[in-house]
């Protein structure tokens, strides 16, 4: 059963995450031979603030 965490900045509609979920779903059918029903995904929206890339912060 792959689980598959995607790490985002909030604010991607949820049809964004939707054809995300589904194209992520596909290759990892194709590739790894993972059953659909088995593939589970994980969205983690997080404000910009609470990030932060090359020692500074990024919101």
């Amino acid at each position: 059963m792959p689980v598959i965490t995607v790490e985002l900045f909030e604010g991607r509609t949820k049809e964004q995450k939707s054809q995300y979920a589904k194209e992520l779903t596909e290759l990892t059918t194709r590739v790894l031979g993972a059953p659909r029903e088995h593939v589970w995904i994980v969205f983690r929206d997080t404000p910009k603030s609470e990030w932060a890339m090359g020692g500074a912060l990024c919101g």
